[in-house]
């Protein structure tokens, strides 16, 4: 039997399910994370399965100069999540924030840390990469 793994934005008008998650998953602390999700970094992971329930029609996208995509619900603002240059919408890797449900991912990197704001910590049992793996 396989299971789905929920998420939701803030308000709730975008639903999603997946069935699977990639087997790496990190903490970004590059500027445009910090900016997007208003923290230190972001969490995010790529998917399988991935079916939009409702709400696609308010997934908003921003292309930052360097052609990568993140999208957000334009409704309340939540972050949804990262594209690379070229990527259609089902590759997005998503927020780790917006599962509803408990998810089998362990964060085994942090990334981009020559970035890192300088109010944050790095975790040290997780290893730490200057720019990507």
């Amino acid at each position: 039997m396989n299971h789905t793994y929920k998420g939701t934005c803030l308000c709730h008008r975008i639903t999603f399910v997946v069935d699977g998650f990639n087997e790496k998953a990190a903490n970004c602390h590059c500027t445009m994370c910090q900016k997007f999700h208003g923290a230190a970094f972001g969490t995010l992971v790529g998917v399988s399965g991935l079916t939009w329930i409702s709400g696609v029609e308010l997934i908003k996208d921003f292309t930052a100069p360097n052609g990568t995509t993140r999208s957000f619900c334009k409704e309340c603002g939540s972050s949804l999540g990262f594209r690379v240059k070229g990527a259609p919408i089902e590759e997005i890797e998503l927020a780790i924030a917006l599962f509803d449900d408990d998810i089998p991912v362990v964060i085994d990197a942090q990334i981009y840390t020559k970035y890192r704001a300088n109010w944050s910590t790095l975790q040290s049992e997780v290893p730490a990469f200057c720019e990507g793996r």
